[in-house]
């Protein structure tokens, strides 16, 4: 496994080895031992799995009494996922960085707690699947605003504005959000 961090050097880009020939492919998700030396010693606790259709937006995604750090890929089509800093001690507080991550190139993204998280489906359909280093918390769940001009992320917009759900067309601004101190 190939561990590059990116412009915020706690979000690191996880790039696998891949062994294939005629009749498909082997590759390593994850070792613990590894992921401990380049990301942090982290404990999983849940696995999650979502399918999107073309233009759906999730996102901007957390929680503040039960941050959770997440390991993500995409199984199935493709996404441009983004975090977030939103600790407010940090010296990337309020900047992004983002990833495609697609069944061809079979990357990974460690977005570690203190972010907010979200990503944008370019293909027709995505299978997003992702490993959580704490449980859901429905009552401890925030949405930041995908198309703050704070933020400026520069999403891939396909076909015009993205889907949203209810909650996170209503996401706060940075000004406005809850962030971790």
């Amino acid at each position: 496994m190939q561990y590059e961090r990116l412009a915020i050097p706690d979000v690191v880009l996880l790039t696998p080895k891949v062994f294939g020939d005629d009749r498909g492919f082997f590759m390593e998700t994850f070792r613990h031992s590894e992921f401990v030396e380049h990301c942090g010693d982290y404990a999983f606790v849940q696995d999650n799995h979502s399918k999107s259709g073309r233009g759906i937006l999730r996102g901007l995604h957390y929680q503040l009494e039960h941050p959770q750090g997440k390991l993500v890929r995409v199984t199935r089509g493709e996404v441009f996922d983004v975090a977030v800093d939103l600790r407010r001690g940090s010296a990337t507080f309020g900047q992004w960085v983002g990833a495609r991550l697609n069944e061809e190139n079979r990357q990974m993204l460690w977005v570690p707690p203190g972010f907010g998280h979200g990503f944008y489906v370019t293909s027709d359909e995505a299978e997003f699947q992702y490993k959580c280093t704490d449980y859901y918390a429905p009552g401890d769940e925030y949405s930041l605003r995908w198309n703050d001009p704070t933020l400026a992320i520069d999403w891939p917009l396909v076909d015009g504005q993205p889907i949203l759900s209810v909650k996170d067309a209503d996401g706060a601004t940075l000004e406005n959000a809850a962030t971790f101190t």
